[in-house]
């Protein structure tokens, strides 16, 4: 079925979305699925029973924003079938509503009228946190540059359910790109810090380390056994999880995390890793959740 889910796109005109199009026009043809551009319109302010402006001008401007869209994203590959969607209604909840049937959903890191010292705007954020499929969220170097395009897939796993979900979204992107997938585990949590600095001679650190290893390679075993053709490097590392994971996505194209992880591993939450990334990460950010059956 996710064969012929499409990937989603939140279109609002901005830069940022229109490096989400493209990134997603070529996302959706290394898949050989569909792509839809949805702009959510709010057409009555909140509280207020007037139109917030002219409807008709309003209405036009929406509808260019999506005609510019259809245009960067057939500019960005060969063929991808492309519908497009105007919805008016909250944006965020109706991003969410779309997620429920699609394959991803992609976002730019920040929309039109965001906040000049947010990294990453409130939408993307929200809908992060609570789409029901994978939500992208296309970040860069800079603001005006576009996503990067070469270089390994990274994936941050803790050994819990979301983790398990997100290493299968990051074995099939690299597979698809044919790239190399970094398979990044921290041994050493905040909450264990205090207590190991104190007590530092009862700490058998490589025993932690070879526990760490041997609990990563079983996690990688049936994924690397249905992905042969996918070169995998262990990266087990004693830092927190999201400055680790930031280290190795330096040089790479895309980072992916669990949307929620194990408290007692490395808590690969949008409280925690998650959040981290999407603000600070060089490269487009996939939060995973596990598929409701």
């Amino acid at each position: 079925m996710t064969a012929t889910r499409s990937i989603v796109v939140g279109v609002d005109g901005s830069d940022s979305a229109l490096h989400a199009v493209r990134w997603a026009a070529k996302e959706a043809e290394l898949r050989a699925a569909p792509l839809r551009l949805v702009h959510v319109c709010t057409l009555v302010a909140p509280g207020h029973a007037n139109l917030v402006g002219p409807a008709d001008a309003f209405l036009d401007r929406c509808r260019k924003w999506l005609w510019q869209a259809t245009d960067a994203a057939r500019g960005s590959v060969g063929t991808v079938e492309i519908d497009t969607e105007l919805r008016d209604g909250v944006i965020a909840k109706a991003l969410v509503d779309e997620s429920m049937g699609a394959r991803m959903v992609v976002l730019g890191s920040r929309g039109l009228g965001g906040f000049a010292e947010l990294l990453v705007g409130p939408i993307a954020v929200t809908v992060a946190a609570h789409a029901h499929s994978p939500v992208v969220v296309v970040r860069s170097s800079t603001r005006e540059t576009p996503p990067p395009r070469t270089g390994p897939v990274v994936v941050g796993l803790d050994g819990s359910p979301t983790s398990e979900a997100a290493v299968a979204f990051a074995f099939e992107a690299a597979a698809i790109r044919a790239v190399p997938l970094l398979a990044v585990h921290t041994w050493l949590d905040i909450d264990y810090t205090g207590a190991w600095i104190a007590l530092p001679s009862l700490v058998d650190w490589a025993a932690v380390r070879a526990d760490a290893e041997r609990l990563l390679a079983e996690r990688l075993a049936t994924w690397q056994d249905k992905y042969p053709s996918v070169e995998v490097r262990r990266i087990v590392e004693q830092d927190r999880p999201a400055r680790a994971l930031l280290a190795h996505a330096t040089d790479a194209q895309l980072i992916v995390v669990g949307s929620r992880g194990r408290g007692a591993w490395t808590g690969l939450g949008l409280g925690s890793v998650s959040h981290s990334l999407l603000h600070h990460a060089p490269c487009p950010v996939a939060v995973v959740r596990p598929e409701k059956s």
